[in-house]
């Protein structure tokens, strides 16, 4: 069975997650983590630090050898914030591809979120039903709305521990003056939030990442519990060894919290020294410089959503990147299922947004997925580019809303560069491209939307996007919406059969014709329509 490895490179710190497949689920071989800090220049000068790729670089070469180890069939390198901001991002990218191999793929925010849900609602029972995920990172905060399992809602805020920290907390312990300028523009983010997410009415908050996991166990600390008998000072001063410091909380140890509770520790937590923070149990070295901006935005988000508690889960975006990898090789596990819905609902919020009618896009589908199935033989695609061709087929006129002169190259702006959860930005363009080419012009190589396609993926889009051509062709009357088509194959031509119940197919078979000589061209066969 296969094995994969994640490797998610955040603002903070880096983390490696191994699977095996088993019995078409995910079984966890290997962990790792490592504090780099990445974000920490990016957040004050736009730039990382050569400091911070070095040790960055250390870590993912240490990764590789545990990926080595275990004999990993396919490994995803994800990058977040840090890497969205940096200027210098190409050059850090550069250096990993030649010290690892392995090349870095930098998502979005609200991509970020849509992997975190999947590993979360994959692996949490609890999860699929009505709930709010936070994830609050070194960077970004993501903020997910769920139901039945499937995102209603999600938003991705600049509100990372790391990027607070950097801007307004500069002070050791944050002044007054500190405090009021980072609660203004919280308070700013989440206003954005709320205009989204409204007041979420949910019973079940998961809160995920390193600063969750320190609040919900600060919670129970003698420091912030009245009348509890905290360490001398000499003794709270002693900093705990890393190891201790970025072990997971025990089952023994608090993994939730009320709002009141994260109010309180995140306004005690703004009176200390890091000092006193790093001996606060669940804090820590690494994490009690920048710990106040995030325990505040926890406490904020809890209050302004009118949210009650908090529970901390061990999931996060690495889990996702595995669920995804899951989803892309083994159709027959649950998580292919659902990412494949997600990524239809995709498709159609996309054709919804730029008000083409499905009255208008779903007869081109349907006839493209038909050609597909007849035509295995000849156009020998693989199973994949079924869904991205019927994805191509109901976003092919999106374009039209920009303007209808050249709307094929609009169509094909607009998919590569939407938001649509569940593909990646080679899936994006590949299937902006099958929609782009509809008009006169034909692909090639050296063609920009033909750049961003990976090269070995060229002829399968040549071959999607004559398909498409034909299903655009077949549908040239609107009226006509109950042509069937049949095909007989031989081993130099295809032979289209069209039959109309109702009315005549003239005018499909006349537009289908027109695709002969580039049916040709690309597939070494003649095109014969008849209408029988």
């Amino acid at each position: 069975m296969p094995t994969f490895a994640a490797i998610d490179i955040g603002s903070n710190s880096c983390r490696l997650a191994i699977a095996s497949v088993q019995n078409h689920t995910l079984h966890t071989l290997h962990e790792d983590r490592e504090v780099v800090r990445l974000g920490e220049s990016v957040f004050e000068t736009g730039m990382i630090s050569p400091d911070a790729m070095a040790n960055t670089i250390r870590a993912l070469k240490r990764f590789q050898k545990a990926v080595q180890a275990h004999v990993v069939d396919r490994v995803r390198v994800v990058a977040t914030s840090a890497m969205r901001d940096a200027r210098n991002a190409a050059a850090f990218i550069a250096w990993v591809k030649s010290s690892t191999g392995w090349d870095i793929d930098v998502i979005s925010g609200l991509e970020e979120g849509r992997l975190i849900h999947l590993g979360v609602v994959t692996h949490e029972p609890g999860a699929r039903g009505r709930c709010l995920m936070i994830d609050l990172g070194g960077g970004s905060c993501e903020v997910t709305l769920s139901e039945d399992g499937r995102i209603r809602e999600i938003v991705s805020l600049p509100l990372g521990a790391v990027r607070l920290q950097q801007e307004f907390l500069r002070n050791d312990p944050p002044t007054r003056e500190d405090l009021h300028r980072l609660q203004s523009f919280i308070d700013r983010e989440i206003s954005r939030a709320q205009r989204k997410l409204g007041e979420p009415n949910v019973a079940l908050v998961i809160a995920t990442s390193g600063t969750a996991a320190a609040l919900t166990e600060a919670v129970g600390a003698p420091q912030f519990v009245p009348g509890a008998k905290v360490a001398p000072k000499k003794t709270a001063v002693k900093k705990p060894s890393l190891k201790k410091a970025l072990k997971k909380p025990s089952k023994l140890q608090p993994l939730s919290a009320t709002v009141l509770q994260v109010r309180t520790v995140a306004n005690k937590l703004a009176k200390m020294t890091n000092v006193e923070r790093v001996a606060v149990p669940g804090i820590g070295p690494k994490r009690g410089d920048i710990i106040v901006g995030g325990a505040i935005v926890f406490a904020t988000l809890m209050e302004r959503l009118n949210l009650s508690s908090i529970r901390y889960s061990t999931l996060g975006l690495r889990d996702g990147i595995l669920a995804q990898m899951l989803a892309d090789t083994d159709m027959r596990a649950s998580v292919h299922r659902a990412v494949e819905e997600e990524r239809w609902s995709g498709v159609l919020r996309v054709a919804k947004r730029y008000g083409v009618d499905a009255k208008k896009y779903e007869p081109v589908r349907a006839d493209a997925v038909k050609l597909f199935d007849l035509l295995v033989r000849v156009h020998e695609l693989p199973d994949e580019y079924r869904f991205w061709l019927a994805s191509a087929a109901v976003m092919h006129d999106v374009g039209k809303f920009m303007n209808h002169q050249g709307h094929h190259r609009h169509t094909q702006y607009i998919i590569a560069n939407s938001e649509i959860f569940g593909f990646s930005p080679v899936q994006r363009a590949i299937v902006s491209a099958i929609a782009r080419y509809l008009g006169k012009s034909r692909p090639d190589a050296e063609d920009r939307p033909m750049r961003f396609v990976p090269p070995e993926e060229h002829l399968h889009v040549r071959r999607a996007i004559v398909l498409l051509r034909l299903a655009v062709a077949l549908n040239q009357d609107r009226v006509n919406d109950t042509l069937r088509i049949a095909a007989k194959i031989y081993p130099k031509r295809v032979v289209l059969e069209l039959r109309a119940t109702r009315g005549n197919a003239e005018l499909e078979s006349w537009s289908a014709r027109k695709e002969s000589a580039y049916f040709r061209e690309v597939f070494r066969r003649e095109l014969l329509v008849e209408v029988a």
